[in-house]
């Protein structure tokens, strides 16, 4: 069978649940190739915590693009997954202390008032009578994320990718179930979306 070139938007509770569900989905699949591509700007574990020629700005915004998508396959207004979800993965150690890290985190690099990279000290030089000379801007740049971080929060997000794809199965099945009880003049009525030959464009 042909794929079709066009379908019908449908506008259901198992078409919401499907699409809030393909959505968690394709975040899980960004934290991975965020992940990856960290993985590769890091380096190698063995060259130390930072490699020399890291590039810091690169590591910053993988990291942060990460920390986002995965806080967000959390909303508590969608409902996809839960902290519960976590403990089925079975993973080793305390997934739910990383979870709550990994929140925290989150907030630190989205903030909107804190600077995530460095802290700043303003200082006072002084003469040897004590009398102010100068002033001096101090920073002190905090830590980058670590490979090791970043491969556990790999597997994390491959083990919920697994979970949440099982989920949209069964919700395709729901959705066509909802879409054979309408009859061909319904279905006809709603909007139609054309679907691009060219999986890129």
């Amino acid at each position: 069978m042909a794929a079709p070139s066009s379908v019908r938007a449908l506008d259901t509770p198992e078409s919401g649940e499907l699409a809030q569900l393909a959505a968690v989905f394709e975040d899980l699949q960004y934290v991975l190739r965020c992940c990856e591509h960290l993985v590769t700007a890091l380096g190698s574990p063995d060259a130390g915590p930072v490699r020399v020629d890291t590039d810091t700005a690169l590591v910053e915004a993988l990291w942060t693009g990460a920390l986002i998508g995965y806080v967000r396959c959390f909303s508590g207004r969608t409902k996809v997954l839960s902290e519960d979800d976590l403990a089925a993965l079975k993973l080793d150690g305390d997934v739910g202390e990383f979870h709550g890290m990994l929140k925290k985190l989150r907030d630190h690099y989205a903030s909107r008032h804190v600077n995530p990279r460095e802290a700043f000290t303003i200082g006072a030089a002084q003469s040897n009578d004590g009398s102010p000379t100068g002033v001096a801007v101090i920073s002190a740049p905090r830590p980058i994320v670590d490979d090791t971080t970043v491969r556990l929060l790999g597997r994390v997000a491959y083990g919920l990718s697994g979970l949440v794809d099982a989920r949209m199965q069964e919700a395709q099945n729901r959705v066509l179930g909802a879409a054979r009880q309408m009859t061909p003049v319904q279905l006809s009525t709603l909007p139609l979306v054309h679907l691009s030959e060219d999986p890129a464009g």
